[in-house]
């Protein structure tokens, strides 16, 4: 090999050798914005992971706080007696139509004194769920409308409906009132209560909301 084609090879490995090394120190240079994007990815996933851990355990325990009764075996793993009621418009309202929404079911009387006493809170509450995807069905089980209605004389926003039978509330194991029953978008029941609850708590909206 002449000792001009030995310089020319010299110079094209030279060359090759020269132009690897900026891209290798490149590479180098982006590690550190690399593991960056990276460590903080991590950190993202498990700050959301963790604040949605904690807001299930908020609401978990918001329904503790309104204290439930164990919900009775026959209503457990099914899905809740369907009715259809009128309210006091006379339009027909089932429960089944409620699916895909937490739905609040509370049997009482305007004769019952618990009931007249848990009234106030269920105003409350009807009126914080106002606008949400949360439904109220307070089933009466007095003798009229006119009675139902001389008791709520400035009206309610509670979605009231009369059941004249009275036997919707035996189709969920109720024979004395009040008694409320919380069930889930799916349409099962999920808490059971016997007797008045403070339904103005803030625990009693967190925990319908669980209910999704």
């Amino acid at each position: 090999m002449s000792d001009a084609a030995s310089r020319a090879g010299h110079a094209a490995t030279s060359t090759s050798t020269s132009t690897s090394t900026p891209s290798s120190s490149s590479a180098i240079r982006y590690w550190p914005v690399l593991l960056t994007l990276a460590g903080l990815t991590y950190v993202s996933v498990r700050f959301f992971a963790a604040t949605h851990d904690g807001l299930e355990k908020a609401r978990t325990n918001a329904c503790r706080a309104l204290s439930p009764d164990p919900v009775p075996p026959f209503l457990q793993n099914r899905d809740a007696p369907d009715f259809q009621l009128p309210d006091a418009n006379g339009k027909m309202v089932s429960l089944s139509s409620q699916r895909g929404h937490p739905v609040l079911v509370n049997f009482w009387a305007t004769w019952c004194p618990p009931c007249v006493e848990e009234v106030p809170s269920m105003e409350d509450l009807a009126r914080r769920i106002q606008n949400t995807d949360i439904r109220m069905l307070a089933v009466s089980v007095d003798e009229s409308w006119d009675i139902v209605r001389r008791f709520f004389v400035k009206g309610t926003q509670m979605g009231v409906l009369l059941d004249l039978s009275k036997n919707v509330p035996k189709t969920f194991g109720t024979e004395k009132y009040p008694e409320s029953f919380m069930i889930d978008s799916s349409g099962k029941v999920r808490h059971y209560f016997i007797n008045k609850r403070d339904w103005s708590k803030p625990e009693a909206i967190a925990c319908l909301e669980s209910l999704r």
